[in-house]
C-alpha cells in the first residue's frame, strides 16, 4: 500500500513552499512529496527542536533535519534572545568542523547575525570545539556556536550554543533561546546579510597563535619538556577532524617533537575514511592508530574526536597495546597535576559527573582537594567554574573531567578540551618513562594505594525512542528492585528529586551492601537507556592483572544482573 502524507507534513511543506527557497530545495521537495511520502513525513511531521545544547540532526531538507533553514531559524532566535538583553556591540564567535556542510552552515550563522547588526568572528577554516569556547573569552563576545555533531555518523551535524563566560548555555539563556527560536513563525522573520558583509571578521593563524601561547602555559613540566620531549614517540589521530589544526603543533611546540599522524586518518574528512562511529570511545576508531602503534612501536597513541574535544590515549606496554577508559585517564591525568604542581592554591577543587568514577573522589580527598560531583554534560563543569569565579569566598577551579573521555586544565577554556588533555598526557607519559615506567604501571600503583574501582557502562537500544525510554525510568520509579542479583539496594538516589543543589535530571542511582553502584539515565541524543555499573576491591593490596579480571567479572555480572531488571521493566509496561 502506498504511503501518503500526513496532514502535519502536508501542512508544513506548504508553508516551506511559500517561502524563498532556492530552486534546489524547492524541486527536491516537489520531488519528495511525488516519489517518496514516507521519506517526507519523516522529513516534514516534525519541527527540529532546538535543546538545552542546541541541536544534533541528520543533514537533508525538512523542517526535522539540518539544513540552512533550519540554521537560519535557530540562528535567528540566537540573535532574538541577544537582542533582547540590551547589550552594548554585541558579538558572537562561530567555528565549525569536519563535517560535510559544516562551513556552509557555519557561514549562514554569520549572515543571520551580521543581517541583526551582531558582529561575527567567523574562523576561516575548520577549528576545535574547545576554540569556540576559548573564543568567547578571549574576544570577549556575547555568546559562541559550534558547527558540529561530535562523533555521530557522518550524514548528522549539530549546533551548539556558548554564553559569555565561554560555557555551552545553562538556565536561564538556554530555555529563553529555545523560546526565541520557537516563536519563528516563517522565513520571511529572518533577517539575512551577505557574506562580505563588514560585521563578519574573518580569523585565522593569529587566532591559532594566541590560543596554544594559552595552552603552552599551562605545562606542568616545561623543562623536562623541552629537554627530553623528543624522547616520546608520539602517534597521533585526529579522526580525520578538526584536531589536525592544533594538536600536533601544540605538542612540538612544548618539545614532543617526535610526532607522526596514524596513515589514512589525518583528514579533515567528513566521510571519516569509512568510520561509521569515528568516537574515540570505540574500538573501531582506535583500530587502525592501534596496529600502528604495535608496528611502530611508538609509545602512546592519542586519538582526538572529530571537534577535538574528547580524548582517547593507548599505550605501548611489554609489547602489548593497552588503551585506557576514560575514567582511568581521568584519575591518572588528576593524580600527575597533583604529584608535579607544587603551586596548587589551598581552596582548589575539582569536578567530575555523577557517573564518573568514585576513584577521582578518593585521590583528591588523600590530597585535601575538594571533589563536586554535576549531571552529565560539561556544560555543567563549566558552570562550576563561572559560579566560583564570581562568587567570594568560594573554590579555585584545578581539573574537571567527564567518563565519556573529556577533561579540562585550566580556565581559558568552558568546554573539554582534547588539546590540553593530549599535551599533559604526553608530559605523564614522559615523566613516566624517565622512570622506566608506563602509564599503566601507574594506574596499578593507585589501585594498591586507594583498591581497585573499575567502572563499565552498557546500553539498551529502543527502537520506539524517547516514549519508551520515558516509561521504562517511570516503571522503575514505581518499581524500585531491592536487589541486584545478590546485592541487596541499601540507597536509592532519584536526581528527578532534586540533589545537593543540582537540577531535577531523570537518573536513578542504586547503592548497593557492597558498597557498588548502579546508576541508570536515558541517553539524551539517542534512543537509549544507559546503564553505569561501579564496583571497588580495597582488600586487594599488591594489586595483580588476575585482581582487576576478577572485579571486572564481578562487574559484567552485577551489570546482566540490571539489564535483566530493565527488560522486565519494559516487558511489564508492554503488557499493561
Amino acid at each position: 500500500m502506498k504511503k501518503t502524507l500526513e496532514k502535519c507534513a502536508e501542512e508544513r511543506i506548504k508553508e516551506w513552499l511559500k517561502a524563498p527557497l532556492d530552486p534546489e530545495t524547492r524541486n527536491e521537495i516537489k520531488a519528495l512529496m511525488e516519489k517518496n511520502p514516507e521519506k517526507a513525513n519523516e522529513s516534514f511531521s516534525e519541527t527540529l527542536q532546538f535543546g538545552t545544547a542546541g541541536m544534533r540532526a541528520i543533514m537533508a531538507i525538512g523542517s526535522n533535519c539540518l539544513n540552512i533553514y533550519t540554521i537560519r531559524q535557530a540562528t535567528q532566535g540566537l540573535a532574538n534572545y541577544i537582542l533582547s538583553q540590551n547589550i552594548l556591540a554585541p558579538s558572537v564567535i562561530i567555528s565549525y568542523d569536519c563535517r560535510h556542510h559544516s562551513r556552509e552552515f557555519a557561514l549562514e550563522c554569520a549572515k543571520v547575525l551580521a543581517g541583526n547588526k551582531i558582529k561575527v568572528y567567523l574562523y576561516r577554516e575548520l577549528r576545535p570545539t574547545p576554540m569556540a569556547s576559548w573564543g568567547v573569552r578571549h574576544y570577549r563576545t556575547t555568546a559562541g556556536i559550534m558547527i558540529t555533531a561530535s562523533h555521530n555518523p557522518p550524514e548528522y551535524n549539530g549546533y551548539k550554543v556558548y554564553w559569555s563566560d565561554g560555557a555551552q548555555v545553562t538556565s536561564p539563556h538556554d530555555t529563553k533561546i529555545m523560546a526565541e527560536v520557537q516563536k519563528l513563525e516563517n522565513f520571511d522573520q529572518i533577517k539575512l546579510a551577505n557574506e562580505n558583509d563588514p560585521l563578519i571578521q574573518w580569523l585565522d593563524e593569529e587566532a591559532d597563535r594566541a590560543y596554544l601561547s594559552e595552552i603552552l602555559k599551562l605545562r606542568l613540566t616545561p623543562h623536562e619538556d623541552e629537554e627530553k620531549g623528543h624522547w616520546l614517540n608520539i602517534l597521533y589521530s585526529p579522526l580525520c577532524g578538526a584536531g589536525k589544526i592544533v594538536v600536533k603543533q601544540a605538542l612540538e611546540k612544548a618539545g614532543f617533537t617526535n610526532v607522526s599522524y596514524v596513515k589514512g586518518q589525518e583528514g579533515p574528512d567528513g566521510n571519516f575514511a569509512n568510520l561509521r562511529h569515528p568516537d574515540p570511545e570505540g574500538e573501531e576508531a582506535r583500530k587502525l592508530g592501534e596496529a600502528q602503534l604495535l608496528s611502530q612501536k611508538a609509545d602512546l597513541c592519542l586519538f582526538t574526536d572529530p571537534d577535538s574535544d574528547r580524548l582517547a590515549v593507548s599505550i605501548l606496554h611489554e609489547g602489548q597495546v593497552i588503551s585506557f577508559t576514560g575514567n582511568e585517564l581521568g584519575c591518572l591525568l588528576i593524580d600527575f597535576i597533583l604529584e608535579v604542581n607544587k603551586h596548587i592554591p589551598k581552596n582548589s577543587a575539582a569536578v567530575t559527573t555523577i557517573v564518573s568514577t568514585p576513584l577521582f573522589d578518593a585521590i583528591l580527598e588523600k590530597h585535601h582537594i575538594t571533589p563536586f560531583h554535576v549531571l552529565t554534560g560539561f556544560k555543567y563543569i563549566g558552570e562550576k567554574i563561572h559560579l566560583w569565579e564570581t562568587s567570594k569566598p568560594s573554590y579555585s577551579y584545578l581539573f574537571g573531567f567527564e567518563e565519556s573521555m573529556g577533561y579540562l586544565y585550566g580556565t581559558h577554556a568552558r568546554d573539554k578540551d582534547a588539546t590540553i588533555g593530549a599535551l599533559l598526557a604526553s608530559e605523564m607519559a614522559l615523566h613516566l618513562k624517565k622512570q622506566g615506567k608506563t602509564l599503566l604501571h601507574r594506574l596499578y600503583e593507585l589501585y594498591s594505594l586507594y583498591g581497585i574501582y573499575r567502572e563499565k557502562a552498557i546500553s539498551i537500544q529502543l527502537e520506539e525512542g524517547g516514549e519508551k525510554m520515558l516509561k521504562i525510568m517511570a516503571y522503575l520509579r514505581s518499581n524500585t528492585p531491592t536487589s541486584i542479583g545478590k546485592r541487596k539496594v541499601v540507597s536509592v538516589i532519584d536526581y528527578m528529586k532534586g540533589q545537593n543543589d543540582l537540577p531535577k535530571a531523570n537518573v536513578l542511582c542504586l547503592e548497593l551492601d557492597d558498597h557498588s553502584k548502579i546508576i541508570i539515565r536515558p541517553s539524551g541524543t539517542e534512543p537509549k537507556i544507559k546503564i553505569y555499573g561501579q564496583m571497588r576491591n580495597l582488600k586487594a593490596k599488591c594489586v595483580t592483572k588476575n585482581d582487576i579480571n576478577a572485579t571486572d567479572k564481578e562487574l559484567d555480572r552485577m551489570l546482566d544482573d540490571a539489564k535483566a531488571i530493565l527488560h522486565n521493566g519494559s516487558d511489564s509496561r508492554d503488557r499493561s
